[in-house]
């Protein structure tokens, strides 16, 4: 017990309990919050419905208004494939132009098209599955049914009941065919970007903390700004130096690569670098206690980033979160790289300023704090002169 007491005597034992405390509080706080309220946001979820056929598909457009989601009408399948691509909706349904003819015609099926994009959250794909087989099933039970009785009973002068029985037959004719645009290879690939999100900021606050510690060992022998010089100097080194680890590591290991390697290794060299200087603000301002701070954005930024559900499903206050979080740009722009997408041009910008941004509160966090004399300055203590 004796080691025991010895141990606990210490201040970083002491600091290292309640930091352990501090990441369940912290984690369970953000984490119930933010993902609170997810099935009732599923409204905010877009379906984008292009309608070519003007006979039945007209009745589909209004049955398909009735899914718990948002529901838009675009004029082309392009126009909508690009709202797809960018990331503005979450599935494309197509109605062809001959949809009426092909549910009419023996020994043909009328198929509807549905197009998702799998560079999202594996939530998106999961959910868009299966609420393509959802509106195709209702409409294969209502719309196709009435729509066709109306039709045979109109254009061929059947009786009612007749036409009712023959299109009782004609509505397993009602087929669908789900469209991946870049599709994702596995399990794994789908969740490297959360993964570099989280090894990326964890590995930022760990060297900010420790490149506090190493600063205050060199003591007097430098000014304040000379440490802060140093220190982004060693930041942007280390990025590069991590981040090339990083890539080369998922790549290695049989993860994709889109836009490959090179791409990657620079995008992620730049959000790491963006990290770092994130995470150091806290600690320039507050010593080693500023982790308490980081250990917060790191939870917020899991939760905020879109990395494991769709940023659409937050409530508003999180949603709003995510717009000045780094880690959200660096999700995106690593879907776009990895996957594919609309390209990484937005991101970059938005990781430059947010890091520039990080650089200039950094400074701010340096002029305010209490410069150490360097060692043999003029004005350090002296000797009396006298003995």
């Amino acid at each position: 017990m004796g080691v025991v007491r010895a141990l606990l005597s210490k201040q970083t034992t002491k600091a290292g309990i309640i930091t352990a405390i501090m990441f369940q509080l912290i984690f369970s706080v953000i984490w119930m919050t933010g993902y609170q309220g997810i099935n009732d946001n599923m409204k905010n979820l877009t379906i984008a419905v292009v309608n070519e056929d003007q006979g039945i598909g007209k009745q589909i457009v209004e049955q398909v208004k009735a899914v718990p989601f948002q529901v838009i009408e675009e004029n082309s399948l392009e126009s909508a494939q690009a709202l797809l691509e960018n990331r503005s909706i979450q599935m494309v349904m197509h109605i062809p132009a001959n949809f009426s003819q092909q549910l009419q015609t023996n020994g043909s099926q009328a198929a509807l098209g549905y197009y998702i994009n799998e560079s999202n959250p594996q939530l998106i794909k999961s959910v868009m599955s299966s609420a393509s087989a959802t509106i195709t099933g209702a409409v294969g039970k209502q719309v196709t049914i009435a729509g066709t009785q109306s039709v045979l009973t109109q254009a061929a002068g059947m009786p009612a009941e007749q036409a009712g029985a023959a299109a009782q037959q004609l509505s397993n004719k009602l087929t669908s065919e789900l469209t991946s645009i870049h599709p994702v290879q596995n399990f794994a690939s789908q969740m490297v970007p959360m993964m570099t999100v989280l090894a990326s900021y964890v590995g930022s606050m760990l060297l900010a903390m420790n490149m506090e510690i190493s600063s205050g060992m060199t003591g007097g022998a430098f000014s304040k700004w000379q440490r802060f010089a140093g220190r982004n100097l060693i930041n942007v080194a280390a990025a590069l130096i991590v981040s090339l680890a990083g890539s080369g590591m998922v790549l290695a290991l049989g993860g994709q690569s889109e836009q490959g390697f090179f791409t990657m290794w620079m995008f992620q060299a730049l959000f790491v670098l963006v990290f770092m200087l994130t995470a150091q603000v806290f600690i320039l301002l507050l010593g080693v206690p500023g982790m308490l701070f980081n250990i917060i954005l790191l939870s917020a930024q899991l939760v905020s980033s879109g990395a494991m559900v769709p940023r659409e499903l937050l409530s508003g206050f999180y949603h709003g979160l995510s717009v000045i979080m780094p880690a959200t740009y660096a999700v995106q722009g690593n879907m776009n790289i990895l996957f594919g997408g609309s390209g990484t041009a937005g991101d970059v910008s938005a990781l430059l300023i947010i890091g520039g941004c990080a650089l200039v509160l950094g400074a701010a966090a340096v002029a305010v704090r209490k410069e150490k004399q360097p060692k043999g300055a003029p004005g350090a203590a002296q000797a009396p002169a006298q003995a």
